[in-house]
């Protein structure tokens, strides 16, 4: 671990009522002592916990930069375990650059990007999951999303694999136990360690198949709107949104680039995508909308194929949901409030289920649409009650794991001798160990941290 001071601004750029400059390192209050002048003369040296209001000085030339709250945090009761000081000044681009300034003169190096987090985690404050958990906070997009990253930054991901890595070693440590000292001990039989075996792997099993849920809470769900021109698209997204945010015409082909907008549906981070009409280009720009529109449905998490129910049955919408077939995808029958020429009875038996009757115009149907887009998207799974795993990385060493159990299983079936049954033991421990953090390489941290912000 670095023992060097380091500094950073921790808030975001722009003009706000609050601007923090962090310190944190051996040399934090030493630095925070040659630039900081108290308001009142008798106020004891930095006690730990504290705000002290005073001004922050130039010692080139005496010149007061801010009047600023200072607090500092003695080692080891801090966030990285090393004294932290946080310089609360107004904010403002000057006056955080310069304050940031003065303290890179005194002695502090600049922070690399979540240096902080992985100062904890060096220290041992946090574990690898709750470093991790940090950056979902900060990135959490819903309700539902920062209640799994606030369960995690509390330990409860990292209890759980913890768990799950001691009845593993537990296992491993009898098994070694009958390698090294077997004649001392009663025979052991490796088919009664079997049942044990086959829970853990069913344990390890479901929580790497949590990450379907933990990848819609944390990334969101993409949604695209397709159809044929004029069936009500981006009618239907600005019904969704509630604003006005698609221009909506009776001239066929408006909408020529993708339109990009988010909302929340129970608590699912949801991206609507409103495309170009699916239709026989006119000419080279319409073509490239629609080329657009077919790449986005190629990489949807789920389709909405809207209909007009007011005019017959196209060919291309037959074409169209054809090729929908092999996707997640929902056919919405738009423009319910005028006299159908489509009724369910008419759709197409393999679409019967994936129904969803709306009017873009009236909002007729728009909270059965959002029911069956949280269906579609989660089978009704979140918000979760359990632990759910959010990080692709915990999801690889989770099936990796799960494969070790797998072979496990199969030697012990087959009579195979216990040190092959002990090595494929080592490596699950050493899987979940992995997304603790007590085995893994300074490449993989240095990945993992690099997607934090400056100041954190």
């Amino acid at each position: 671990m670095k023992h060097d001071t380091i500094a950073a601004i921790a808030t975001p750029p722009g003009q706000a009522g609050i601007g923090i400059v962090r310190l944190s390192g051996p040399e934090a209050q030493a630095i925070a002592s040659r630039l900081f002048r108290p308001a009142s003369p008798h106020y004891p040296p930095f006690p730990t916990h504290h705000l002290i209001l005073g001004q922050i000085i130039s010692p080139d030339n005496g010149q007061v930069v801010d009047e600023v709250l200072l607090s500092v945090m003695h080692s080891p009761h801090s966030y990285t375990r090393e004294d932290v000081v946080e310089i609360n000044c107004h904010s403002g681009y000057a006056v955080l650059q310069h304050i940031l300034h003065l303290a890179l003169q005194q002695g502090a190096r600049p922070a690399e990007p979540g240096e902080f987090t992985l100062r904890a985690f060096l220290s041992g404050r946090l574990d690898l999951t709750q470093a991790e958990a940090v950056l979902e906070i900060i990135e959490a997009r819903s309700s539902a999303g920062l209640k799994v990253a606030a369960s995690h930054l509390a330990g409860g991901l990292g209890q759980k694999v913890t768990g799950l890595r001691e009845a593993l070693l537990d296992l491993l440590a009898q098994i070694e136990a009958d390698l090294d000292f077997g004649e001392e001990l009663p025979d052991m039989q490796y088919a009664e360690l079997t049942p044990v075996l086959q829970a853990l792997h069913t344990q390890i099993s479901d929580l790497g198949q949590s990450y379907v849920q933990g990848r819609l809470l944390r990334e969101g769900l993409q949604v695209v709107l397709a159809g044929r021109p004029n069936v009500g698209k981006s009618s239907l997204l600005n019904q969704l949104l509630q604003t006005d945010r698609a221009l909506v015409t009776e001239i066929p082909g408006t909408t020529r680039d993708i339109i990009a907008e988010n909302l929340v549906i129970q608590g699912l981070p949801v991206c609507l995508l409103d495309t170009a009409g699916l239709r026989e280009a006119h000419n080279k720009v319409e073509a490239l909308g629609i080329e657009r529109t077919r790449q986005q449905l190629s990489q949807a998490d789920l389709a909405l194929y809207l209909i007009d129910a007011s005019q017959p049955w196209e060919v291309e919408d037959a074409e169209q949901l054809a090729a929908l077939a092999e996707q997640p995808a929902l056919l919405v029958l738009n423009k319910i409030d005028l006299p159908p020429k489509i009724t369910e009875s008419s759709v197409p038996d393999t679409w019967l289920h994936s129904v969803v009757k709306v009017s873009a115009r009236t909002g007729e149907g728009i909270p059965a649409l959002k029911g069956a887009i949280f269906q579609a998207a989660t089978g009704n799974a979140i918000p979760p009650t359990n632990q759910v795993v959010t990080q692709a990385r915990h999801k690889q060493h989770l099936d990796r794991c799960r494969e070790c159990l797998g072979q496990a299983l199969e030697l012990i079936k087959d009579g195979q001798p216990p040190e092959l049954l002990a090595l494929e033991l080592q490596t699950a421990v050493q899987e979940l160990g992995a997304i603790l953090g007590l085995e893994i390489g300074e490449d993989v941290l240095d990945r993992i941290f690099s997607r934090f912000c400056l100041g954190k």
